[in-house]
């Protein structure tokens, strides 16, 4: 049952990072697009289209580690 319990541990704390590291990420990148549509308004629709495509790839990686992380769990 040790095992498991440290399945499970380990599990949550990779949940944690990815989903702190992917908050991280998307406010880099929303930041960094304010401050681009700030300077130069005329090309708002190319940077906005440029930031969603980036932020929906930063959330996929917590998702597929999430989905890893319950496959493994289902392997013990």
């Amino acid at each position: 049952m040790e095992v498991q319990a440290a399945a499970a541990l380990s599990m949550a704390i990779v949940a944690g990072i990815s989903a702190a590291a992917a908050a991280i990420g998307d406010s880099i990148t929303c930041g960094k697009a304010i401050e681009s549509v700030a300077r130069q308004p005329e090309a708002r629709g190319n940077i906005m289209t440029m930031m969603f495509i980036s932020v929906g790839l930063i959330e996929s990686l917590p998702i597929i580690g999430i989905v890893i992380a319950f496959i493994l769990m289902g392997q013990l």
